[in-house]
């Protein structure tokens, strides 16, 4: 097998030894591939952040939910954080206890709530009328809130949840309105919480949002943790030089305003982070087959079984992901054109990249779109009827484990009444 185009894999070790063409031979194109090594790495980096004791991260699973990866996230010593019914069951599956989730829904409904409420579930609840409806169901009990700290980063404008501009948090100034509520039903508030967006690589907006979070914790004499939400950002443009989100430099900054705060708070309050995408973004990568080359109007097309229904970051973010070539046939060509790398799918925006530059490649060569392993698969559908594609797993042995099968036709009338 020959490269054509990146490094990532190979620097990474990620395929560890396995051929790609064996891996589509033995599972079918498209497919979702996980590198173990590299998911525990990032693992360890959050867990060992900062050195204050009472420090526990959760893992926001909505980023990538296959229960094989879940499993090893909480061996590595990570919680989880859940926002759905279906991620708590997923979760519980997995081998998390309820003391280790902790369910942050957004606009719940009272079905969604009983479910947390009857299995011991902590809750945050993100609006009055959304603590009014908690208190109605669980009066007496202990709850959280998430709490806008009117401070927002993100690479998207659909991705920043806090500032102005956003449907999550109750706005700080109705603190009033909410002790109200605390007092109708008889509400413990344990924790508040707060996330100030996706995908941020600058460390100084999460930091101004702790500050603020915390300063804001200090009229609350109940609370056992504080949640500073997650966000962390991962560099998408490798094969450009980016650089890394500075976590060192991120624990230290971090380090110093919990123990500070821990001091003047009186007690060795919990606390928590909820990272998704960083977790396991890198550790996953979608390989594809080149299934055509073409020109339409001096635009150079680079067709693949890549489609939106595979892989929807670009479609709705206008993502970046770096790509990788593979081929069986000849040796990286150094002759490069401008492509737009376009999927299966029946939709003039079914693009993966626009004007990539990259080597041309045979028509069988495979595609691997890297960084894939947050918000991939779980966001995937079987829209043109194309059944959902199998993911694996690369063992840190080297072993390839079938972590998920490829759906067939059937699955795709399973649930119809036929």
């Amino acid at each position: 097998m020959y490269t054509l185009h990146g490094i990532y894999t190979e620097n990474t070790s990620f395929f560890k030894g396995n051929d790609p063409f064996d891996l589509i031979t033995e599972y079918g194109s498209p497919l979702y591939v996980y590198n173990e090594e590299i998911l525990r790495t990032r693992c360890r980096e959050i867990k060992n952040l900062v050195t204050y004791e009472n420090f526990v991260p959760h893992y926001s699973i909505k980023s990538n939910t296959n229960i094989h990866l879940l499993k090893i996230v909480h061996e590595e010593g990570l919680h989880a954080d859940v926002m759905s019914p279906g991620e708590i069951y997923l979760a519980l599956e997995s081998g998390f206890t309820p003391e280790e989730l902790f369910y942050i829904p957004n606009n719940a409904t009272p079905c969604d709530m009983r479910y947390a409420i009857e299995r011991g579930i902590l809750t945050s609840v993100d609006s009055l009328s959304q603590l009014e409806m908690y208190g109605t169901l669980n009066p007496g009990g202990k709850v959280a809130i998430r709490f806008n700290p009117g401070i927002g980063a993100g690479h998207h404008e659909k991705v920043v949840t806090a500032g102005k501009k956003t449907k999550f948090g109750v706005n700080p100034e109705d603190i009033d309105k909410v002790n109200l509520l605390l007092e109708k039903y008889n509400l413990t508030l344990i924790g508040i919480n707060q996330h100030i967006g996706s995908l941020f690589m600058n460390a100084e907006p999460y930091i101004q949002s702790t500050s603020f979070i915390l300063e804001f914790a200090k009229q609350f004499d109940s609370l056992e943790f504080i949640d500073l939400g997650g966000g962390f950002g991962i560099p998408y443009h490798k094969q450009e030089g980016e650089a890394r989100l500075d976590m060192q430099a991120l624990g230290t900054k971090l380090d110093e305003v919990l123990h500070s705060f821990a001091t003047d708070y009186g007690k060795k309050i919990q606390f928590q982070i909820e990272p998704g995408r960083y977790i396991p973004c890198e550790s996953g990568i979608v390989l594809g087959t080149v299934t055509s080359l073409k020109s339409n109007g001096g635009i150079h097309y680079m067709g693949t079984d890549i489609g939106f229904n595979v892989l929807q970051r670009p479609i709705m973010y206008g993502s970046h992901h770096d790509i990788e070539l593979y081929s069986q046939d000849s040796l990286p060509s150094h002759t490069l054109t401008p492509f737009t790398v376009v999927g299966n799918i029946c939709e003039s925006g079914d693009i993966l990249a626009k004007d990539r530059v990259l080597p041309t490649p045979h028509i069988g060569d495979l595609i691997g779109i890297m960084d894939s392993g947050a918000y991939g698969f779980c966001m995937s559908s079987s829209y043109n009827q194309r059944p959902r594609c199998a993911e694996v797993l690369i063992e840190s042995t080297g072993a390839i484990r079938l972590i998920r099968k490829r759906e067939t036709f059937e699955d795709l009338i399973r649930n119809m009444l036929v």
